[in-house]
């Protein structure tokens, strides 16, 4: 095989992400030489319409270019950062326990990228969330039951896929069971065999089954099994998911730069031994990922050429990525309508809980938005009530916690005012639930919107739970509270 060749095979296996809202030079130049494709990240999004341009600028360098994006609704949007998703999230979906409304809202989602000319997604999230204090999955899974994020994860593919846009089943083998942001360091995922056919693995084989077009591998350890890490495992990639579960599509790796993969195998050295275990893609997270791509490429062809990397893995990653884009090309059969942003707020409102008696707002609100830090897969998205209370009412006061503080940072601004305390993350941050107990020690009449997991906090008089931070959540919410109709949703649900 001539040294070209192998460069451009090697490249095949590349997906990095860059900076800015144009495609820079060196994607363009990677993309002609055979680079696998792009992921978009929220540095290069600024409305959807310069979205649009920039896919196009892509498929104009090569059509068969794979172009993929975090949008799951709810907390992990990138097209609608600045505002939060007008879909609600998995958890929400899955505390209505409707597929049909689930399809549905995927359906949206679907419509939404191919609005902009994306035709694949890293979603949906399938992990079942096992440990309460999961600090990355948590509202961004259908729930902690196998059998509600089986059903939920199949009908959010088939929504989706059947707009013409591949889904990616992700984190294999799963994700739900830790107490660790793989972003940050390596999390352990302690169980044995027959408990990972149990609980983890129902939604990956039923999402299988659904004809999921990508299966997202996590960085993950698993020491019962004998795995240092799942993603760079051939017993997790090929043993496991090829051959026991029986997939044949594209399985990518979740970002190499995160802590859980570049702090244990490293970055390149690791992202050969990934691909030589069975991944097809190698997300590179970084916003200008261009040497991090020439480093992986030239160590994708020295492994080839020194025969610790066999040559066919790399034409294996070739069909797969031909039969993807095949699929992409034909599905779905005629043209689609833009995205009903309506679904949305349907499911947002079925998925709200309010429990206690309706609270009535008088003429001075003080909303206290308190959270910790985000994880790095929701990043700095736009969440919470208070500005939207604001634009519907006067004598709305909005106030923001983002790092540990005093009940009296809450109580003394809302002195002679009505309280409305949002709270985000409680079950992962401790001093968030600390907070809330000490507040409604002294505020047992303020008004508790939980846009985490669901968990009525002792002392709460009056409590919303949403099950994630979407846009469509938030607006249901202030419309509750400033319209007095508390009362009949609370009926309803």
């Amino acid at each position: 095989m001539s040294g070209a060749e192998l460069d451009r095979l090697a490249r095949r296996c590349l997906l990095p992400g860059f900076s800015g809202h144009r495609l820079p030079d060196w994607v363009r130049r990677e993309l002609a030489l055979g680079l696998g494709g792009v992921v978009l990240y929220h540095g290069n999004v600024a409305d959807l319409d310069q979205v649009a341009r920039l896919v196009e600028e892509v498929r104009r360098e090569r059509e068969d270019a794979v172009v993929a994006i975090d949008e799951e609704g709810g907390d992990v949007t990138r097209l609608e950062l600045s505002t939060g998703s007008s879909w609600p999230g998995n958890a929400a979906l899955g505390a209505v326990d409707d597929v049909g409304l689930t399809r549905e809202v995927a359906r949206q989602i679907g419509l939404s990228l191919r609005q902009v000319g994306l035709r694949m997604t890293f979603a949906p999230t399938v992990d079942v969330n096992e440990h309460r204090g999961n600090p990355v999955i948590g509202v961004r899974a259908f729930g902690a039951d196998p059998a509600v994020v089986a059903r939920h994860s199949v009908a959010f593919v088939e929504g989706l896929q059947g707009t013409g846009v591949a889904a990616c089943a992700k984190h294999f083998p799963g994700h739900g069971a830790v107490d660790v942001d793989s972003h940050l360091a390596l999390p352990v995922l302690d169980t044995d065999a027959a408990s990972l056919e149990a609980s983890a693995l129902p939604p990956f084989v039923a999402t299988i089954g659904a004809g999921v077009r990508s299966v997202m591998v996590g960085h993950l350890a698993l020491p019962a099994l004998g795995v240092e890490l799942a993603s760079t495992s051939e017993l997790v990639m090929r043993t496991l998911l090829r051959q026991r579960l029986g997939f044949e599509g594209v399985v990518v790796t979740d970002a190499l730069e995160m802590g859980g993969f570049a702090d244990t195998v490293g970055l390149v050295a690791g992202g050969v031994r990934a691909v030589g275990a069975g991944a097809d893609l190698l997300c590179i997270g970084a916003l200008d990922g261009e040497d991090r791509t020439c480093a992986l490429r030239s160590a994708l062809v020295a492994a080839v050429r020194d025969g610790s990397l066999p040559e066919e893995r790399l034409h294996d990653v070739g069909a797969r990525l031909a039969d993807l884009h095949a699929w992409s090309a034909q599905e779905p059969v005629g043209p689609l309508a833009g995205p009903d942003r309506d679904v949305g707020l349907v499911a947002a409102r079925r998925a709200v809980q309010v429990s206690g008696p309706p609270p009535v707002l008088g003429d001075r609100v003080v909303v206290v938005e308190a959270g910790g830090p985000p994880n790095p897969a929701v990043g700095d998205a736009t969440w919470g009530i208070g500005g939207l209370l604001a634009d519907r009412r006067r004598g709305v006061e909005v106030r923001k916690i983002e790092a540990p503080a005093s009940a009296e940072a809450v109580l003394a601004p809302a002195a002679g005012a009505d309280l409305v305390l949002v709270v985000r993350d409680r079950s992962v941050h401790p001093w968030l639930g600390e907070l809330t107990r000490a507040v409604l020690a002294h505020r047992p009449d303020a008004v508790v919107v939980d846009v985490g997991a669901a968990d009525r906090p002792a002392g709460a008089r009056h409590y919303l739970a949403t099950h994630g931070a979407s846009a469509a959540a938030a607006r249901v919410v202030t419309e509750l509270l400033d319209s007095g109709r508390v009362a009949a949703v609370a009926a309803e649900v």
